[in-house]
């Protein structure tokens, strides 16, 4: 059994039927039990369909079998939505294409699986954008937004998805198709025609006109109800009716969507950011309802829990010191959007009016607080960037409990704001917890997370308990407690206290006239379980991890491993697909499977025995982290920071214990230990690449792809003799001593031409220095930490005295900023960090250089693990130290080389489609460019997609430095 299909599935028949995948294995199936709430609900199958008629083969195949079928976009529903028992669909990775844009009508039809993102990219250059801004936008499908009728920061001016659906063409339970949108509701009522879809529509309108009374009565009068079933959009209110607008919302409960035409907007003009900062949260509250009367569109808040945990993170530190004067208890995001000058007068307003609420800084007669400004977009981008990662950040504690969505969606009257709040604050406070808050205080909706260890009977039982005292509150205010979410499995239990019994039974009648045999995403909307049945949750009675020996150490997390795995919380920022670097390879393959929230969530299962035994070390785990090039992007880019690349390495130590190495896996590994026999020969070494016959054997014998030119050998580099006194100690790795040697060379020039002494990192005795980067790579942990501790002994001395230590190749140097002090007992996080990089340690010292006048551009591909480590600004700064050069930098992921990964049989095409997607483009576009790349692995990823030598930028820095005057 693997993991992607297991003989004897009852939907294994199925696979022949459709074009698409048909999915059984244990772990695909895990990989699809989650969505971004605290559900887990394994389906029996998992279908990834290639074109809509595998759809309807798929409805079939369920109806036929009598199982559930439930449609699945991004899988970031925070409310269960998407996590069922029978088939779920996947509409991501293949159904996501814009099938019509009519730029003149202002109108799109596109296909559920289509990223917000992607479609808005398409948009731009017509002066177009769909407007409903969910923070989720870089992984949220137009499908999954409509049936959860999402909002976003925006809503204020420009609605919901409800507002901006026109029609939607759906398949039904019973296999008809159907379009819904706006019908002659009086015409639609008299007619007589008994085709199905006629009469369901018939149905449907009758309903509305019996229940209008009820509707108006118990429907919440806040803009943001999104809870229950939209049978307002049924009533009589008008000479027609769009019937699409039922199936906003509905969660998939009432039909497969096949296209949605949607509204778009003209690009909003330019903006304009003021950022109110408050002393205290109840402040903050009670101010919102008076900036919204200055007509923003968008008023968001970042509480004080947000603001020190985005401090604590490295990608949103700068940016929160750049934006938050002081220590805050409350912000309020207050943005603009019409033309200059009139943007100017609602700041200068803003400004009276905050004084007028009784906030200056600096006046001993008001309250600290104040505006700080954002006119420049890009102050602007970055600031809503810290906002848009929201709950990501929330989510980003340390500690067993975490922040729970369950009341998270809570909407009232901005007048009652600030007594809400208060009392629900009480309400966590008497249970022993307190709340996160953030979101759209322009609409009176707050995403409220207790803090809750929901793995306790403790914690369940108190967050039962403050589900039922929150909706009380909401009930009492009149105000919705199903606020943009949706419903799911968390709140659809609490319809009948909010819109009471008989709009629950109307909400039923919906349902069964729509899906008569329950076959569309039960227990969703109505009759639903209890909320708290712990059998559904992620963390079931029961639930505990194995003990088992790391490679590394994990004591930064609560349990240690399976801590640091449970940080994914199945957010999906790993799922965006342009911008950074994360995750790679999912860009190149769409696959649940090759996601760092794939992996994460097949390791918790794993690790916690829901996989079978021994899965950690299993073939089906191992094809799970087959293509995680360790790119380390997730490091950084995940707000949760969950590190897939060390948790590889421990997947295959676990699978080295148990297997040992392959062929291949002692040959990358122990490329250090051999590379000084091997450079004696050169020649014969490179033969490999330029006899046909050797290169189809190499891939026979040791899996390295025949159609891959192997990295060339050369003279290996040969430290001189160590300057006088060095001032900086320079570090040759293994790659650029065998394979690039010039570059060592072009570095020691660079240094001397600085003024500085150079010495050598140099063994006591034996071969050369190395990393130990080879061996992890493999997972062979032991070799890896020996080969560390060998080389930290050399520079330890170094660097404890006020000595500098610099190197070339990214991914080995900065391994000792990286693994070596969660693998050494002795070298600690500081010493690390002094370990530097060739331009970290240049660019302060870059007037030193004499650098010469250098025509042309040079467009900079950072190293992964550069972007990781946060070392791309020096590379930068050095090149635009050059007279002459224009400076660029390639927006591109992960070349696809990285180290042996590109060279493999098995994984050579998935290399090439990572270089593909962004770099090798880029490259091609700019012919007369110096293509500038620091790491060995990207360099020949570029000369073999492109055709293009690239260059280090120590050999950038040589020609400028020798270039004549």
């Amino acid at each position: 059994m693997n993991g992607a299909a297991m003989a004897g599935g009852r939907f294994s028949g199925l696979a022949g039927a459709i074009q698409g995948e048909v999915l059984e294995g244990a772990f695909d199936r895990g990989r699809y039990a989650t969505d971004a709430s605290f559900y887990q609900i394994t389906p029996e199958a998992v279908v990834v369909p290639r074109r809509f008629e595998d759809v309807e083969a798929t409805l079939a195949a369920a109806r036929a079998e009598g199982a559930s079928l439930t449609g699945r976009g991004g899988g970031t529903s925070q409310a269960g939505q998407t996590v069922a028992p029978g088939v779920v669909i996947d509409f991501s990775t293949h159904l996501n294409g814009l099938r019509h844009l009519d730029v003149e009508g202002r109108r799109a039809v596109v296909e559920p699986g289509l990223v917000l993102d992607e479609l808005n990219r398409m948009l731009k250059p017509h002066g177009l954008w769909f407007p409903v801004d969910v923070s989720t936008a870089s992984r949220a499908t137009i499908g999954g937004m409509t049936a959860n009728n999402s909002c976003g920061s925006r809503s204020l001016r420009y609605g919901r998805m409800r507002e901006n659906v026109i029609a939607v063409e759906a398949l039904l339970a019973d296999g008809a198709r159907a379009r819904f949108g706006e019908i002659d509701a009086r015409k639609s009522l008299e007619m007589g025609a008994n085709d199905p879809v006629s009469t369901l529509f018939r149905d449907m309108l009758a309903l509305g006109a019996r229940e209008a009374e009820e509707i108006a009565a118990r429907f919440p009068r806040v803009q943001r109800r999104v809870g229950g079933y939209n049978i307002d959009a049924l009533t009589p209110n008008g000479p027609t009716n769009n019937l699409a607008h039922l199936l906003v919302g509905s969660e998939g409960t009432l039909a497969l969507f096949e296209t949605i035409e949607i509204k778009l907007s003209p690009l909003p003009g330019p903006k304009a950011l003021g950022v109110c900062h408050f002393p205290t949260f109840r402040a903050a509250m009670d101010a919102a309802q008076h900036l919204v009367a200055l007509g923003p569109t968008a008023v968001e808040l970042v509480d004080r829990t947000m603001i020190e945990l985005g401090r604590d993170i490295p990608i949103f530190r700068p940016v929160m010191e750049s934006f938050v004067r002081g220590d805050p208890a409350a912000l309020l995001l207050v943005e603009f959007a019409e033309t200059p000058d009139e943007n100017r007068r609602r700041l200068d307003a803003l400004h009276e009016t905050m004084a007028d609420l009784g906030f200056r800084w600096g006046d001993a007669a008001k309250q600290e607080g104040g505006v700080v400004e954002a006119i420049d977009p890009a102050f602007q981008a970055r600031i809503w960037g810290v906002r848009t990662q929201g709950l990501n950040i929330m989510m980003s504690m340390r500690s067993e409990g975490k922040p729970v969505s369950f009341v998270e969606d809570c909407a009232v009257e901005l007048k009652d704001l600030g007594d809400f709040t208060d009392r629900l604050t009480a309400v966590f406070r008497k249970h022993g917890t307190d709340g996160t808050w953030y979101a759209h205080a322009s609409v009176g909706l707050l995403h409220v997370r207790p803090v809750l260890n929901l793995k306790e009977e403790l914690g369940v039982k108190a967050l039962r308990a403050i589900a039922e005292e929150a909706f009380d509150l909401v009930a009492e205010y009149k105000g919705s407690h199903s606020g943009e979410h949706g419903d799911g499995l968390v709140r659809s239990e609490f319809h009948e206290k909010m819109f009471g019994v008989r709009m629950v039974r109307s909400f039923e009648a919906v349902k069964d006239r729509f899906d008569p045999e329950g076959r569309l995403n039960p227990g969703k909307i109505v009759r639903a379980p209890k909320m708290d049945d712990r059998s559904l949750f992620r963390w079931p009675e029961g639930y505990a991890a194995e003990k088992r020996e790391t490679a590394f150490r994990w004591d930064d997390w609560p349990g240690g491993l399976i801590g640091a795995v449970e940080m994914c919380n199945n957010n999906g920022a790993c799922r965006k697909l342009s911008g950074g670097a994360m995750c790679p390879s999912y860009r190149a393959t769409r696959n649940e499977r090759d996601l760092t929230r794939g992996r994460a969530n097949t390791l918790r299962l794993a690790l916690t025995g829901q996989l079978g035994p021994d899965a950690f070390a299993s073939d089906a785990m191992a094809e799970t982290m087959s293509l995680c090039v360790s790119c380390k992007a997730c490091q950084r880019e995940c707000p949760m920071s969950v590190d897939m690349a060390k948790m590889k390495i421990e997947v295959q130590a676990a699978r080295m214990a148990k297997h040992g190495p392959s062929l291949r896996d002692r040959l990358v590994a122990h490329l250090p230990r051999y590379a000084p026999w091997a450079a004696r020969a050169p020649w014969l070494m490179n033969l490999r690449n330029r006899v046909p016959a050797l290169r189809r054997l190499s891939e026979r014998v040791a899996g390295f792809a025949a159609d891959r030119p192997l990295p060339e050998w050369r003279a290996p580099f040969r430290e001189p003799a160590d300057d006088a006194e060095p001032e900086v100690m320079l570090l040759a790795d293994t790659f650029n001593r065998h394979f690039d040697p010039d570059i060592l060379r072009d570095a020691v020039f660079v240094l001397k031409a600085a003024g500085l002494r150079v010495g050598f990192a140099r063994a006591p005795k034996g071969r050369p220095l190395c990393c130990g980067r080879t061996w992890l790579s493999a997972g062979l942990v032991a070799e890896a930490k020996a080969e560390m501790a060998r080389t930290a002994a050399v520079l330890r001395p170094v660097l404890e005295r006020g000595g500098a230590v610099a190197g070339l190749e990214p991914s080995c140097l900065l391994t000792f900023r990286d693994e070596a002090p969660r693998l050494l007992d002795d070298w600690p996080m500081e010493l690390g960090r002094r370990v530097m990089l060739l331009e970290e340690f240049l660019a302060p010292l870059a007037d030193r250089l004499p650098l010469k006048r250098l025509e042309g551009r040079a467009l900079v591909h950072g190293h992964c693990h550069q972007k990781a480590a946060d070392v791309m600004g020096p590379v930068e700064t050095l090149l635009r130290a050059v007279p002459g050069l224009d400076v660029g930098v390639i927006d591109s992921s992960c070349c696809g080389m990285a180290g042996a990964f590109g060279y493999q049989a098995e994984t050579a095409a998935v290399s090439r489609a990572m270089g593909e997607l962004a770099l090798a483009p880029a490259v091609r576009a700019a012919p007369d460019a110096t293509i500038v790349a620091d790491g060995t692995s990207c360099r020949h990823q570029i000369a073999d997609l492109a055709g293009r030598e690239a260059v280090h930028v120590a050999t950038v820095l040589r020609r400028s430095l020798e270039a004549a005057e």
